[in-house]
């Protein structure tokens, strides 16, 4: 299992956060997702995920996980990317503040399966 990290460093807490979630330590690959606004985002979304390094095959039969950009439009675009090439969603990093710390820290709430819920999306048209 990949989690392909394109948002900030996440803590050793949060990747054993992660782990129990999905009953594995996964391998983290970090892309820097910091990019010109001024660029496509296709384009941008292309590059960053060609970051990942994966090949054709791997795409199609690796687990995989996302934290994805914090720049909602960007996530959107990588998360297109992604689909195109794998076939499918990834499931996807879910990290919110932890209420109440001073300074604030942040912890994984879940590990949302993408792919379930959109196909649960589906059963609802």
């Amino acid at each position: 299992m990949i989690l392909i990290n394109f948002s900030h460093p996440l803590t050793e807490q949060q990747l054993a956060q992660i782990a129990t979630f999905v009953g594995a330590t996964p391998e983290v690959r970090a892309i820097d997702a910091q990019i010109d606004r001024e660029r496509p985002l296709a384009e941008v979304a292309v590059e960053l995920v060609d970051r990942v390094g994966l090949s054709p095959d791997e795409w199609q039969t690796i687990p995989l996980l996302i934290n994805p950009p914090a720049l909602a439009p960007l996530a959107v675009a990588v998360l297109a990317e992604i689909h195109g090439r794998a076939g499918g969603f990834p499931a996807m990093v879910n990290v919110r503040p932890v209420t109440g710390t001073v300074p604030t820290r942040y912890e994984v709430a879940e590990v949302l399966n993408l792919q379930a819920l959109r196909e649960a999306a589906r059963r609802r048209r």
